[in-house]
């Protein structure tokens, strides 16, 4: 028993022993505590050591093998991967480490976009045209415009890869003035109607495509489990049915349905689902913190199949 005591536990009572040994009636009575201290160490220690060991060999090992399968939607076409792959044989080493580059347009011009082939831009969370955030539509398209130039000139022989503007259009594509605002993902969820959702993101890609953008940062799909969670609010809802229900649909009002004629074409364009598995269920409510669950709630609470995304977000 006496291995299964801290040190301060040892500390303690050599101290209270130190003070009180010249009384008999203290030794019986620091006797009896210590019996009492040691007794209880030796429940409450082993009884938590037993938990910690049961909830480790029930804690599932996740690997390749047990990780769920799944199938996309989007069928490959042996026509865009000869395209790729005779892109790739052209490019240098800094044109592709280029190409995996996304930059902020508060940080970033035209003309560095061509200087560094970079693949991608967006405009975070207060970025905006002259880094004026009431800018109409038109300062989009013209800085649109002029990105797509500058990285499509290929008088010095590069190959012809335009690059991409990705905004987060998440609730209409409310970084511009003048554009259409959607509800909140809460209240969107409250209103019990999934299938209004496809007509949401149909009519946010219709308005980004007039700015110029190619590219949503939407929709949020998170399962939000704790209230304190300051993001709560991008939940559709607590239950993963729910978000099943509605994820679907405005994944396809953006995108257009997997499979048909107008799928990422027309008044169709790229989507992302986000932000990471496990989003909404984190500890304590930490935003972008840690989701500690085992398989099987984490099945239940955050993860439940829908249509595929075209590309998931980093998180």
């Amino acid at each position: 028993m006496i291995q299964q005591m801290t040190t301060t536990q040892k500390r303690t009572i050599r101290r209270v022993g130190a003070r009180l040994h010249r009384s008999t009636a203290t030794r019986i009575a620091l006797a009896l505590s210590c019996a009492l201290i040691l007794g209880g160490c030796d429940r409450a220690g082993n009884n938590v050591a037993d938990k910690v060991q049961q909830a480790s060999s029930q804690a599932p090992v996740i690997t390749p093998d047990n990780w769920p399968a799944q199938s996309s939607p989007i069928t490959r076409h042996d026509a865009i991967e000869t395209k790729v792959r005779e892109l790739l044989k052209q490019m240098t080493p800094e044109q592709k480490v280029g190409q995996i580059i996304q930059a902020d347009i508060a940080s970033v011009t035209p003309q560095q976009v061509r200087d560094y082939y970079l693949g991608s831009v967006l405009n975070g969370g207060n970025s905006a045209p002259g880094r004026d955030n009431r800018a109409g539509a038109r300062a989009w398209l013209e800085l649109a415009d002029q990105f797509w130039a500058a990285s499509t000139d290929t008088s010095d022989g590069r190959p012809y890869i335009p690059v991409m503007w990705g905004t987060d259009a998440v609730h209409g594509h409310s970084n511009v003035k003048g554009a259409t605002i959607f509800p909140h993902n809460i209240g969107l969820g409250a209103m019990g109607e999934p299938q209004l959702l496809r007509e949401i993101g149909r009519i946010t890609a219709i308005e980004m495509q007039v700015t110029g953008l190619d590219w949503t940062f939407a929709p949020t799909i998170a399962v939000a489990r704790d209230d304190r969670w300051g993001r709560t609010y991008e939940s559709y809802s607590e239950h993963p049915a729910r978000v099943a229900e509605y994820a679907p649909q405005i994944l396809q009002g953006i995108q257009g349905q997997p499979g048909s004629e107008d799928f990422l074409q027309g008044q169709h364009m790229l989507a992302t689902v986000k932000h990471f598995l496990g989003d909404g269920g984190t500890l304590n409510g930490k935003d972008q913190g840690a989701t500690r669950t085992v398989k099987p709630a984490c099945g239940t609470f955050t993860v439940r199949p829908t249509t595929a995304p075209s590309r998931p977000e980093r998180g």
